[in-house]
Protein backbone atom coordinates (compact mmCIF):
# COMPACT_ATOMS: atom_id res chain seq x y z
CA UNK A 1 0.00 0.00 0.00
CA UNK A 2 1.06 3.39 -0.73
CA UNK A 3 -1.68 5.11 0.39
CA UNK A 4 -0.98 8.53 2.39
CA UNK A 5 3.05 8.06 1.93
CA UNK A 6 4.79 11.27 0.94
CA UNK A 7 6.02 11.37 -2.55
CA UNK A 8 8.79 13.65 -3.42
CA UNK A 9 9.33 14.21 -7.18
CA UNK A 10 11.36 16.75 -8.99
CA UNK A 11 10.22 17.54 -12.85
CA UNK A 12 6.66 17.22 -13.25
CA UNK A 13 5.20 19.48 -15.67
CA UNK A 14 5.52 16.82 -18.74
CA UNK A 15 6.26 13.42 -19.88
CA UNK A 16 7.06 10.64 -17.44
CA UNK A 17 7.17 13.47 -14.33
CA UNK A 18 3.11 14.41 -15.35
CA UNK A 19 2.72 10.66 -15.45
CA UNK A 20 4.08 9.96 -12.47
CA UNK A 21 2.74 12.68 -10.37
CA UNK A 22 -1.22 11.93 -11.94
CA UNK A 23 -0.94 8.31 -10.95
CA UNK A 24 0.33 8.55 -7.27
CA UNK A 25 -2.24 11.16 -6.98
CA UNK A 26 -5.02 8.67 -7.66
CA UNK A 27 -3.20 5.94 -5.48
CA UNK A 28 -4.15 8.65 -2.43
CA UNK A 29 -0.39 9.63 -1.68
CA UNK A 30 0.81 13.15 -0.47
CA UNK A 31 2.84 14.95 -3.22
CA UNK A 32 5.24 17.16 -3.10
CA UNK A 33 6.33 18.15 -6.43
CA UNK A 34 8.78 20.77 -8.39
CA UNK A 35 9.17 21.82 -11.28
CA UNK A 36 11.02 25.28 -12.81
CA UNK A 37 8.10 26.57 -14.83
CA UNK A 38 5.40 27.50 -12.43
CA UNK A 39 2.52 28.16 -14.72
CA UNK A 40 2.94 24.49 -15.79
CA UNK A 41 3.08 23.35 -12.58
CA UNK A 42 -0.02 24.88 -11.33
CA UNK A 43 -1.73 23.28 -13.88
CA UNK A 44 -0.48 19.59 -12.95
CA UNK A 45 -1.18 20.49 -9.40
CA UNK A 46 -4.77 21.08 -10.13
CA UNK A 47 -5.02 17.96 -12.09
CA UNK A 48 -3.36 16.18 -9.50
CA UNK A 49 -5.88 17.70 -6.64
CA UNK A 50 -9.10 16.66 -9.05
CA UNK A 51 -7.93 13.01 -8.25
CA UNK A 52 -7.89 14.18 -4.43
CA UNK A 53 -4.53 14.20 -3.56
CA UNK A 54 -2.95 16.52 -1.55
CA UNK A 55 -0.41 18.46 -3.74
CA UNK A 56 2.42 20.87 -2.33
CA UNK A 57 3.73 22.70 -5.25
CA UNK A 58 7.14 24.37 -5.23
CA UNK A 59 8.72 26.42 -8.14
CA UNK A 60 12.88 25.81 -7.95
CA UNK A 61 15.62 25.17 -10.02
CA UNK A 62 16.62 21.83 -7.62
CA UNK A 63 20.16 21.98 -8.96
CA UNK A 64 20.69 24.91 -7.08
CA UNK A 65 21.65 23.69 -3.67
CA UNK A 66 19.40 26.76 -1.56
CA UNK A 67 16.42 25.43 -3.81
CA UNK A 68 16.53 21.82 -3.36
CA UNK A 69 17.18 22.86 0.65
CA UNK A 70 13.73 24.76 0.01
CA UNK A 71 11.83 22.08 -1.49
CA UNK A 72 13.54 19.62 1.27
CA UNK A 73 12.34 21.66 4.08
CA UNK A 74 8.86 23.40 3.21
CA UNK A 75 8.06 19.31 1.84
CA UNK A 76 8.85 18.49 5.69
CA UNK A 77 6.87 21.63 6.82
CA UNK A 78 4.06 20.83 5.26
CA UNK A 79 3.68 16.75 5.83
CA UNK A 80 6.69 16.03 8.51
CA UNK A 81 8.02 13.41 6.69
CA UNK A 82 9.54 12.11 3.43
CA UNK A 83 8.79 7.99 2.45
CA UNK A 84 9.74 8.02 -1.42
CA UNK A 85 11.63 10.36 -3.80
CA UNK A 86 11.51 9.99 -7.47
CA UNK A 87 14.26 11.50 -8.46
CA UNK A 88 13.23 12.41 -12.51
CA UNK A 89 13.93 16.23 -13.28
CA UNK A 90 16.52 16.42 -16.25
CA UNK A 91 17.14 18.11 -19.70
CA UNK A 92 18.68 16.75 -22.74
CA UNK A 93 20.98 19.67 -23.83
CA UNK A 94 21.36 20.80 -27.72
CA UNK A 95 18.98 19.46 -29.86
CA UNK A 96 20.06 17.72 -32.46
CA UNK A 97 22.81 16.78 -30.45
CA UNK A 98 26.08 16.66 -31.45
CA UNK A 99 29.20 15.12 -30.94
CA UNK A 100 31.18 15.04 -27.82
CA UNK A 101 34.56 16.91 -29.88
CA UNK A 102 31.82 19.30 -30.99
CA UNK A 103 29.27 19.34 -27.51
CA UNK A 104 29.49 23.49 -26.57
CA UNK A 105 31.29 23.21 -23.21
CA UNK A 106 28.62 25.43 -21.46
CA UNK A 107 25.83 23.67 -22.53
CA UNK A 108 27.57 20.20 -21.46
CA UNK A 109 28.31 21.63 -17.73
CA UNK A 110 24.69 23.00 -17.48
CA UNK A 111 23.52 19.05 -18.44
CA UNK A 112 24.91 17.47 -15.76
CA UNK A 113 24.52 20.08 -13.44
CA UNK A 114 20.73 19.32 -13.75
CA UNK A 115 20.70 15.82 -14.67
CA UNK A 116 23.85 14.68 -12.01
CA UNK A 117 23.92 16.66 -9.67
CA UNK A 118 20.17 17.86 -8.71
CA UNK A 119 19.67 13.85 -7.80
CA UNK A 120 22.99 14.26 -5.23
CA UNK A 121 21.47 17.55 -3.70
CA UNK A 122 17.94 16.84 -3.20
CA UNK A 123 19.18 13.16 -1.81
CA UNK A 124 21.44 13.83 0.25
CA UNK A 125 18.93 16.45 2.03
CA UNK A 126 16.26 13.68 2.23
CA UNK A 127 18.30 10.61 3.39
CA UNK A 128 18.93 11.95 6.99
CA UNK A 129 14.91 12.29 6.76
CA UNK A 130 14.73 8.66 5.89
CA UNK A 131 17.82 7.69 8.28
CA UNK A 132 15.43 9.16 11.36
CA UNK A 133 12.60 7.91 9.98
CA UNK A 134 14.01 4.20 9.75
CA UNK A 135 12.61 3.49 6.64
CA UNK A 136 12.25 5.17 2.82
CA UNK A 137 12.83 5.16 -1.18
CA UNK A 138 14.57 6.61 -3.67
CA UNK A 139 14.36 6.40 -7.34
CA UNK A 140 16.17 7.86 -10.05
CA UNK A 141 15.51 7.96 -13.10
CA UNK A 142 17.77 6.71 -15.49
CA UNK A 143 18.35 5.77 -19.45
CA UNK A 144 19.84 2.95 -22.06
CA UNK A 145 21.90 5.57 -23.38
CA UNK A 146 23.53 5.89 -19.38
CA UNK A 147 23.92 1.96 -19.26
CA UNK A 148 25.60 2.02 -22.82
CA UNK A 149 27.39 4.40 -24.47
CA UNK A 150 26.17 5.62 -27.57
CA UNK A 151 27.74 8.11 -30.25
CA UNK A 152 25.60 11.39 -30.37
CA UNK A 153 24.35 11.03 -26.76
CA UNK A 154 26.42 13.42 -25.77
CA UNK A 155 25.79 15.16 -22.19
CA UNK A 156 22.60 13.30 -21.28
CA UNK A 157 24.09 9.88 -22.08
CA UNK A 158 27.30 10.37 -19.57
CA UNK A 159 24.89 12.56 -17.22
CA UNK A 160 22.66 9.51 -16.53
CA UNK A 161 26.25 7.09 -16.35
CA UNK A 162 26.53 9.10 -13.12
CA UNK A 163 23.46 8.81 -11.81
CA UNK A 164 23.52 5.09 -12.21
CA UNK A 165 27.28 5.24 -10.65
CA UNK A 166 25.46 6.95 -8.04
CA UNK A 167 22.28 4.93 -7.27
CA UNK A 168 24.76 2.04 -7.24
CA UNK A 169 27.09 3.67 -4.60
CA UNK A 170 24.58 5.01 -2.62
CA UNK A 171 22.71 1.97 -1.99
CA UNK A 172 25.83 0.10 -1.05
CA UNK A 173 26.29 2.28 1.20
CA UNK A 174 22.58 2.24 2.86
CA UNK A 175 22.90 -1.76 2.70
CA UNK A 176 21.05 -2.51 6.16
CA UNK A 177 19.31 0.66 7.14
CA UNK A 178 16.24 0.02 5.68
CA UNK A 179 16.76 2.72 3.06
CA UNK A 180 16.50 1.46 -0.49
CA UNK A 181 17.39 3.34 -3.63
CA UNK A 182 17.22 2.06 -7.14
CA UNK A 183 17.18 3.06 -10.45
CA UNK A 184 14.35 2.90 -13.50
CA UNK A 185 15.00 3.28 -17.22
CA UNK A 186 11.37 4.17 -18.43
CA UNK A 187 13.02 3.06 -22.49
CA UNK A 188 11.61 5.18 -25.24
CA UNK A 189 8.01 6.84 -24.68
CA UNK A 190 6.03 9.57 -26.93
CA UNK A 191 7.44 12.79 -24.97
CA UNK A 192 8.88 16.06 -26.29
CA UNK A 193 12.28 14.95 -24.85
CA UNK A 194 12.24 12.26 -27.35
CA UNK A 195 11.35 14.18 -30.34
CA UNK A 196 14.38 16.50 -29.71
CA UNK A 197 16.46 13.19 -29.16
CA UNK A 198 15.27 11.64 -32.51
CA UNK A 199 13.33 13.74 -34.30
CA UNK A 200 13.00 11.61 -37.80
CA UNK A 201 11.43 8.65 -35.20
CA UNK A 202 9.38 6.22 -37.59
CA UNK A 203 8.77 3.42 -34.71
CA UNK A 204 5.88 2.95 -31.96
CA UNK A 205 6.36 4.43 -28.51
CA UNK A 206 5.53 3.80 -25.08
CA UNK A 207 3.44 6.67 -23.41
CA UNK A 208 4.67 7.85 -20.04
CA UNK A 209 1.80 6.62 -18.03
CA UNK A 210 2.29 3.02 -19.31
CA UNK A 211 6.11 2.89 -17.71
CA UNK A 212 4.52 4.13 -14.33
CA UNK A 213 4.05 0.74 -12.76
CA UNK A 214 7.52 -0.08 -11.50
CA UNK A 215 7.65 3.50 -9.29
CA UNK A 216 4.57 2.36 -8.12
CA UNK A 217 5.94 -1.18 -7.20
CA UNK A 218 9.20 0.46 -5.79
CA UNK A 219 7.48 3.04 -3.71
CA UNK A 220 5.41 0.15 -2.11
CA UNK A 221 6.42 -2.10 1.51
CA UNK A 222 6.43 -5.11 -1.44
CA UNK A 223 9.81 -3.39 -2.11
CA UNK A 224 11.24 -3.37 0.94
CA UNK A 225 14.22 -5.57 0.37
CA UNK A 226 14.79 -4.45 -2.78
CA UNK A 227 18.14 -2.44 -2.98
CA UNK A 228 20.78 -1.55 -5.67
CA UNK A 229 18.88 -2.37 -9.00
CA UNK A 230 18.08 -1.36 -12.32
CA UNK A 231 14.79 -1.69 -13.58
CA UNK A 232 13.79 -1.54 -17.14
CA UNK A 233 10.20 0.05 -16.88
CA UNK A 234 8.58 -1.37 -19.91
CA UNK A 235 9.94 -5.07 -19.15
CA UNK A 236 8.65 -4.81 -15.70
CA UNK A 237 5.46 -6.49 -15.68
CA UNK A 238 7.40 -9.38 -17.65
CA UNK A 239 10.41 -9.48 -14.10
CA UNK A 240 9.75 -11.66 -11.39
CA UNK A 241 9.26 -9.33 -8.10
Amino acid sequence: MIKNKVVMITGVTQGLGKALTLRFAKQGTKLAVCARREKELEVVKKEAESYGAEVLAITADVSVPREAEKFVALTLETFGRIDVLINNASILGPSPMPLLMDYPEEDFAEVIKVNSISPFLITRRVLPVMLIQGEGSVINVTSEAGHVGYAGWGAYGISKFAVEGMTETWADELNGTRIRMNMVDPGEMDTKMHSLAVPDCDYELAQPDDVVDVFLFLASEESKEVNGQRFKAQEFSREVR
